[in-house]
């Protein structure tokens, strides 16, 4: 186990030295950051004022092994716009992201599961059929209309749930959430239905699918013939030889969740990390830019690494020898 750990940490290591080099390729040559250091109107003597300060007038191989050592510092450089602490700035914004793909994930994995085992089950019954219609809308309608749709029924024609915004909030210590007020909560809703509908749609049907595949097996004859309770058939032994696949679907949903929750996080104005890397595309703020990317990064790397770790809890015939 230790030196599986050990490879995929180094495995994880080449993977962001590699993602160090395009963020350090994408500072370096798409556009100049001196413009937007010195300014729109700035002298040409101003201009190289600035290059020396910050030490763009240096060869590219010797910027590369500052920005690296920048990176394992934790200095990813400051915001042109703001003037604040680039690395400071994304993670302000983090919890809110953070709980926003935390609750779509956890409605997407629940109702996922328990939906797909439902329609297993009774794969021809009305409900089922019903179900897995509504899975096929689910991964076909794009995700700014089915939140343009919850906005309408649920803000404008019901009245019940806020469209923008993320509520109250409380903070602990330095994180600040918004699932301890019950306005909070209700501001969470129809962000977090948006951004879980297609991971649930996938979630389903691939539940299902495995669930008939196993359903069908020599062991679980044997458990029905053993006289083994319905809950214990299909929970422990059928559900937990399926969830592999599912845990995987949903690891990866989950770090993509966290990393490119841009689309929902502007329908609904939630004040996350995708809010504020639209806003700084827009305004070329590349130490935002690059900051997100690389903690983007290592995010869907240690969530990957995580799920393969859990693998050998679901199944324990899997070793990491």
């Amino acid at each position: 186990m230790a030196s599986y750990i050990l490879r995929r940490l180094l495995q994880g290591g080449m993977v962001l030295l590699a993602v160090s080099f395009i963020c350090f390729c994408l500072f370096r040559y798409t556009g100049d950051p001196v413009l937007m250091l010195a300014g729109k109107y700035a002298t040409q003597q101003e201009r190289e004022m600035v290059r020396q300060v910050y030490g763009l007038d240096q060869p590219p191989h010797v910027q590369y092994v500052k920005f690296l050592g920048g990176v394992l510092k934790g200095d990813f450089g400051k915001s042109y716009i703001s003037q604040v602490d680039a690395l400071d700035a994304i993670l302000e914004r983090f919890p809110a992201t953070f709980e926003l793909a935390f609750a779509a994930i956890l409605i997407s994995f629940t109702l996922g599961v328990g939906l797909g085992i439902v329609v297993s089950i009774w794969p021809r019954g009305f409900i089922s059929r019903t179900i897995m219609s509504g899975s096929l809308m689910g991964i076909s309608i794009p995700t700014f209309l089915i939140g343009i749709l919850l906005v309408m029924f649920f803000s404008v024609y019901l009245d019940i749930l806020p469209s923008f915004g993320r509520g109250d909030t409380v903070t602990i210590g330095s994180w600040r959430t918004g699932l301890l007020t019950w306005d909070g909560i209700k501001h969470i809703i129809l962000p977090a239905l948006t951004l879980s509908g297609y991971q649930l749609a996938v979630m389903l049907r691939l539940t299902r699918a495995g669930m008939r595949e196993v359903m069908g097996e020599e062991y679980i004859k044997t458990a029905w013939a053993k006289g083994l309770s319905p809950f214990k058939v299909i929970m422990k032994h059928a559900l937990r030889n399926v969830l592999i696949p599912v845990v995987t679907i949903a690891g990866l949903s989950f770090g993509e969740l966290i990393a490119f929750s841009i689309v929902t996080e502007t329908i609904f104005q939630w004040p996350g990390m995708g809010n504020l890397l639209l806003t700084s595309i827009f305004e070329t703020d590349q130490p935002i830019i690059v900051t997100y990317i690389m903690l983007a990064s290592f995010i869907i790397l240690f969530i990957n690494i995580m799920v393969d770790l859990l693998y050998a809890f679901l199944n324990p015939k899997i070793r990491y020898d």
